[in-house]
């Protein structure tokens, strides 16, 4: 099955939050609300600094698709 690279999550013991979850790798849970990471895979590299400019690279892009997807229900939501 082949999956989206971002998905939308929420979960009723946590009603305030709002979660992005990344499907490829690196894998991680994005608490939008808390700007907080749960990384799922061990990020894997000879050079740290190289792993970390990616991982901040793939979080920034969770968050603007996060707010892509929240702008198109807003703009359904005004239709």
């Amino acid at each position: 099955m082949k999956l989206p690279k971002f998905l939308l999550a929420d979960n009723s013991e946590f009603p305030e939050d709002l979660f992005v979850v990344h499907t490829e790798y690196p894998r991680f849970i994005l608490n939008v609300e808390e700007e907080e990471v749960e990384w799922l895979d061990d990020l894997e590299g000879d050079d740290e600094e190289t792993m970390a400019d990616e991982a901040t690279k793939v979080v920034g892009e969770a968050l603007q698709w996060c707010d892509d997807e929240l702008a198109k229900y807003d703009e359904e939501d005004e239709e």
